[in-house]
This record gives structure tokens, sequence and C-alpha cells, in this order.
């Protein structure tokens, strides 16, 4: 992606409220009920996950993240997909469902995963929903 390019995306998506947003509308679009914002409490305390989108008994649990390229280490998304995956646990335990944790970060490295959460590049969003299971089967097995 050329630097205009994502100057561009990066304008699009002004806020991380935005970005949110516009995750939901996508998984609707691909025939995904959604659950957005979801807090749940536990014995750890209160917390959130951005987007719960299900279809055909699949869940997925999304963590957006806007991050630039001004502000983004590699090293905070792993430590955030760690975060993400220990949040579905709790989420898992709360609601009785099991969850794929899912981060989409506005960021493109390239669909990867890190320690059973699935990293999606903004990018690749439409083509990771149209493909999902293969997607699963491939990162988290």
């Amino acid at each position: 992606m050329n630097s205009q390019t994502r100057q561009s995306r990066e304008r699009e998506v002004s806020s991380w409220q935005e970005f949110e947003e516009l995750a939901r509308e996508i998984l609707e679009a691909h025939g995904f009920k959604t659950a957005f914002r979801v807090v749940f409490r536990d014995e750890y305390g209160r917390s959130e996950i951005d987007v719960v989108a299900e279809r055909y008994g699949l869940i997925l649990a999304i963590d957006a993240k806007c991050y630039t390229h001004t502000w983004y280490r590699a090293s905070v998304l792993r430590r955030e997909a760690k975060k993400h995956v220990q949040r579905c646990k709790r989420y898992e335990k709360v609601s009785g469902k099991s969850v794929v944790p899912v981060i989409l970060s506005l960021i493109d490295d390239g669909i990867v995963s890190h320690e059973g959460c699935i990293v999606v590049p903004f990018q690749a969003f439409n083509d990771f929903l149209l493909n999902v299971e293969a997607y699963i089967d491939e990162l988290l097995s």
C-alpha cells in the first residue's frame, strides 16, 4: 500500500469509535448478527468486547485497533492479542458460548495468528469474512 492510500484510509476513519462502527457494518453486510460494545462482568471485573458477531453458529469476538503508522509497534499488537484472548476466555465463561478472538487492525501486517488470536488487517477483512472457516482452520489448528 502506498503512503497516499494509507493516509486516505487513516483520514476516512477519524476515530476508534468510527472504526468499531465500520467493523460492525461490514460484519452485518456479511450476514452476521452483531452485538456492539458488549460489556460483561466477572470475578476479575468489568470488560468489553467491541463487536460480538454470530453467523451459522460461529461467533467472532472483534477487538478493533485503529493504530496508524505513526502509532504502531508489532509488540503492542502482540500484547493486545494476548489480552484479547484472555478477555474472550472470560467472556466464554460468563456467556457459555465459544468465541473466536479476532483483532481487526487498520495496519496491514497480513493475516496472522498470535497465541490463539487472529489478527486481520482492515484491507483483508472482507476476504477474511468470506473465507472465515478456512482462515480459522489454517491459523488456529
